[in-house]
């Protein structure tokens, strides 16, 4: 079997060189204007400029926003005022933008539902909207369930 030179694997970062962890994190800073230059980046994480150089091209995080424009969010809600409103505006603080909500009727004080958001204009990456949104009053679980390149 002959090996393909765009193959992909996912794999969790605890298993990663430090370098490519830390090319991810200057990556990051630089995006979010928290470095101007790369030097600057590679300086604040504590990684040389060759390391950088070496894995800037080949290192992404997994839901890095700038390569997917739809996502599907399976959320298991208490049933209280209030908590789709909640999520949603999670959603606006960083320039998400919704397309489709689907809730079910609550169940035992849950309920289901599911939110397309479009993420091509956010200003935080996915994972940190996920990780606030799991922290979230009223929000038991939140899951990525789908994702698209294009709509």
């Amino acid at each position: 079997m002959q090996e393909s030179s765009d193959e992909y694997y996912v794999v969790h970062k605890d298993i990663l060189p430090t370098a490519i962890v830390k090319t991810v994190k200057a990556k990051r800073l630089l995006k979010s204007g928290g470095a101007d230059k790369i030097s600057e980046a590679v300086e604040k994480i504590g990684l040389s400029r060759s390391a950088y150089y070496k894995y800037k091209d080949y290192a992404f995080p997994f839901l890095e926003d700038n390569q997917q424009k739809v996502i599907t969010l399976s959320l298991l809600l208490k049933h209280e005022s209030g908590v789709l409103s909640r999520v949603i505006n999670k959603i606006a603080e960083v320039k998400g933008n919704v397309l489709t909500i689907n809730q079910g009727i609550p169940l035992q004080g849950v309920a289901n539902a599911t939110i397309t958001i479009e993420t091509i204009e956010m200003t935080s990456d996915v994972d940190v909207l996920m990780k606030q949104l799991n922290n979230s009053s009223g929000i038991q679980k939140v899951e990525i369930i789908g994702r698209n390149f294009k709509y």
